[in-house]
């Protein structure tokens, strides 16, 4: 086994505990508060003391700014995949990009059962599941037409695609049986074990038959990502996997990572629930990520401080201007290999850029119809009514807003997750990244402008004017903001295997 070289992330494995369910969400606003990147919620439909996850992550979403929020992992038996897609994506749109999807064959047949649910062999669940990855990816894609998939356990038959997720929902398999380490190492994205189930020294091995399902199928093992829920105590005396102070948690993480591949630890949090969530993110993952960086000849990656607040609350490093010529540039390096997890991230960067283009161009000629009055009014109307608008004025309003919205989600989402993802693969692109994020500073700031013109507007219509102004500054900033993100971002993501 090998060290993959992907970011470190550590994160809290909570309980959907009906019972009480304060503490949950008081564990999860501590996992954000803290630091910690990741949060993973079980789910057992069919145990009356726990609440329903998806509901529960819903809640726990408005509750947080910051965490990675997933389902650790899902009964798919009892979902219907088509309905969880969709689900998942709402959740990711309003989480502004932090959703990922966890997914399990359901280790409790006779519960399944009990809740009305189908009664299959392990084979035939490992079929099922497979199914439903393809029909909700399906779901998952905005410009892929009508879903024609028709499997034994589970179709669709012409199902329009949609909402689209705000990023590319990675699906995570918990898988420990041959088959079904089989079926992760072929299609999924990340694997998401737990100590509970597996040791560290099982991990290994596990993992070997999912690299070999991964190679025979065409892929690089390290294009599946690892993540590990793990339980402990902190106790002055050592007695096992993390059963020790702080340092033997250090030791034994770091030895994972840079043996295993693991990339991810998710603590369940023992009886001092936020204290130990406190010393995992406060003493254990600083050592662990330190070690790793030292082993990988890199900079201890920094927490970018501003990913943690809210846009109002941050600086801006410039005034209303992107001072083009100052831009820094990455080093320049010579043709690498590049991933397929990398080729792919590249390659959706540059589909939600040109997203991004199309719909401000269209954005323009919508104004441009509004200022010139000389358009057919109802083809104006049809354009707009597409954006699920109605009167020309409020319309634009409402367009531009979404528009707006749009930017500012995808922003939020690189400063939060592909930023320091990138700074943590290569320290030196910290300069070109350090700018892309006060660059999206700037923009917010033309944004706020734009949109107070469209209120303005709105009672004064003689202001359109300063609409169409602004409008002129984001599409100038935006559009040379894109170019200079994809020329000097491109190359690091497929080499460094970025999921974007």
């Amino acid at each position: 086994m090998t060290d993959y070289g992907h970011p470190l992330r550590f994160g809290a494995f909570v309980t959907p505990d009906a019972g009480n369910p304060h503490r949950t969400v008081s564990l999860a606003r501590t996992a954000d508060t803290v630091g910690l990147d990741i949060l993973g919620v079980q789910d057992h439909p069919y145990q009356a003391g726990f609440f329903d996850t998806w509901t529960f992550l819903s809640s726990l979403a408005a509750q947080t700014r910051r965490l990675t929020l997933f389902p650790d992992v899902i009964s798919v038996p009892l979902r219907q995949p088509a309905v969880l897609a969709r689900s998942a994506a709402t959740l990711d749109v309003l989480s502004d990009g932090r959703v990922e999807m966890g997914l399990g064959v359901g280790a409790f047949p006779k519960g399944i059962a009990a809740m009305g649910g189908p009664e299959r062999t392990p084979g035939e669940s490992i079929d099922a599941l497979e199914e439903a990855i393809a029909v909700m990816r399906a779901l998952w894609n905005p410009g892929g037409g009508p879903v024609r998939l028709r499997g034994r356990y589970h179709w669709v038959d012409g199902a329009e695609p949609g909402p689209p997720p705000a990023h590319p929902i990675g699906i995570w398999i918990g898988a420990y049986k041959p088959r079904l380490l089989g079926l992760t190492g072929r299609l999924a994205d990340g694997w998401i074990p737990s100590s509970m189930y597996a040791s560290p020294e099982q991990i290994r091995e596990l993992a070997k038959i999912m690299d070999r399902a991964a190679s025979a199928a065409g892929r690089h093992p390290g294009e599946i990502r690892r993540w590990y829920n793990v339980a402990g105590s902190f106790t002055s005396r050592g007695g096992g996997f993390l059963q020790g102070a702080p340092k033997l948690w250090i030791e034994q993480l770091t030895e994972l990572a840079l043996s295993q591949g693991i990339s991810g630890f998710i603590l369940a949090p023992g009886q001092a629930g936020e204290s130990d969530l406190r010393r995992f993110a406060e003493e254990v993952a600083p050592g662990v990520r330190e070690n790793v960086a030292a082993a990988r000849g890199t900079a201890v990656p920094q927490r970018a401080e501003q990913a943690d607040l809210a846009p109002s609350e941050r600086t801006t490093g410039h005034a209303i201007d992107l001072d083009e010529a100052s831009r820094p540039r990455a080093p320049k390096r010579p043709a690498a290999r590049r991933t397929e997890t990398g080729q792919s991230g590249a390659d959706a960067l540059v589909y939600f850029h040109n997203n991004l283009r199309s719909e401000l161009e269209q954005l323009g000629g919508v104004i441009e119809q509004v200022a010139s009055g000389h358009s057919d009014p109802a083809a104006a109307r049809s354009l707009i009514n597409r954006m699920s608008m109605r009167q020309n004025y409020w319309s634009l309003g409402a367009f531009c807003a979404a528009y707006c919205r749009v930017v500012t989600v995808h922003h939020t989402i690189e400063d939060q997750r592909m930023f320091p993802d990138l700074r943590d693969g290569d320290p030196e692109l910290g300069p070109v990244l350090d700018r892309l994020g006060e660059e999206h500073e700037v923009i917010a700031a033309v944004l706020t402008r734009l949109d107070e013109a469209l209120v303005a507007m709105i009672d004064d219509p003689d202001r359109l004017t300063a609409v169409r102004a602004e409008f002129d500054r984001l599409s100038e900033m935006l559009l040379s903001h894109l170019d200079y993100e994809e020329e000097e971002l491109l190359e690091p993501i497929a080499r460094l295997g970025i999921v974007v």
